[in-house]
């Protein structure tokens, strides 16, 4: 713990400098250049530095900015990750499109694999793109389509893979298309102080589509935000992914704060997420946050504590672009069994 706490420390210790940049730096108006530090670590990756840089454009002046993104990583394990991304509102916000493009390779060194008290150690080599776009139909409310390409193959130490080939988590080529509901009614979509945001979203994977396996991924989030005291805001959400007829690689994983992706695998998942951010002036907060969350196959088996995770974590905000809602976060996050991540990254990740 006391490794995470001095980890924590070095992150503000950064964000501060870039801080006292701005500070100095003479008052203009806000430019649309964005360049942030990118810095994680959990027990899967080791620590991973890397960079995000980014383009903030409005395509009218009723639309929300939009935000064009590249962003690049090297971890210790010598994995690297690069992507680009890019985040459209047009036509006075009635237009939302969505599109992203990774690629890397990722070596896992795994403390915990799949939960079975062995260490292992993966390769995965990633290639994928999607797309989303939706239309406004009433006031807040939003239809859509999205696709969802991946080429990915996992390759492991000759004992782990003996292990992989016998749970079948060998690796496929998926593509998806599927329809996207949203209802959102933040005051603003990158940092909301107030407002809901649901959405409900479904990928059917299908060979005749040119991929591996044919299965269907059910997703759905509920976010909603509340501003209490001056300006702060408590944010809490209820997330969920359900699959049917998938392969173990595309089973579901704990997406809490805290835990390594992919270490934990089941047919279904679902969680809860809290979380506190208190403000402190324009430009400094802070924030603490707490979740639960289950894996199970039958929605009974989240009676069983062994189906249970749970994870806690604390950290620093820091607003970099304020009128875009653009922000950096430096925290620690711990879930059980030794499972733990701290990072700054730039969002808000609920």
């Amino acid at each position: 713990m006391f490794k995470l706490i001095l980890l924590a420390i070095i992150q503000l210790l950064i964000v501060a400098s870039i801080s006292l940049a701005e500070a100095s730096a003479p008052k203009q108006e806000e430019s649309p250049w964005i360049l942030a530090p990118k810095i994680t670590s959990d027990p899967k990756l080791g620590t991973s530095l890397g960079v995000t840089g980014g383009y903030l454009y409005q395509f009218d002046a009723d639309s929300t900015q939009s935000m064009f993104l590249v962003t690049g990583s090297y971890s210790k394990t010598e994995s690297w990750v690069t992507g680009f991304f890019g985040q459209m509102f047009f036509d006075e916000n009635q237009q939302k499109l969505l599109i992203g493009l990774a690629g890397g390779k990722i070596r896992n060194d795994y403390q915990d694999f799949l939960g079975s008290g062995l260490p292992a150690q993966t390769t995965d080599t990633l290639k994928t793109s999607f797309l989303r776009y939706s239309h406004s139909v009433a006031e807040n409310w939003y239809l859509g389509v999205q696709m969802v390409k991946s080429n990915y193959a996992i390759g492991a130490d000759d004992f782990t893979q003996d292990w992989l080939d016998l749970i079948g988590l060998t690796g496929f080529s998926s593509t998806g298309i599927g329809l996207i509901g949203e209802y959102d009614s933040r005051d603003n979509i990158r940092n909301p102080t107030s407002g809901i945001n649901y959405v409900i979203h479904t990928v059917a994977y299908r060979e005749g589509l040119g991929g591996d396996e044919n299965f269907d991924v059910y997703s759905m989030k509920y976010s909603q935000y509340v501003n209490h005291g001056s300006k702060n805001v408590f944010a809490w959400q209820i997330k969920g992914r359900w699959t049917d007829d998938a392969p173990i690689g595309g089973y579901s994983s704990i997406q809490l704060r805290g835990y390594v992706r992919g270490n934990y695998l089941a047919t279904h998942y679902t969680h809860i997420e809290l979380e506190d951010r208190i403000s402190f002036n324009s430009k400094w907060g802070m924030s603490y946050f707490g979740g639960i969350a289950c894996l199970y196959k039958k929605f009974n088996d989240c009676n069983d504590s062994k189906n249970l995770y749970s994870s806690v974590g604390a950290g620093a905000i820091y607003t970099l672009k304020k009128e875009s809602g653009i922000v950096l976060r430096a925290e620690v996050a711990v879930g059980e069994s030794n499972e733990h991540v701290w990072y700054l990254r730039m969002g808000h990740p609920l």
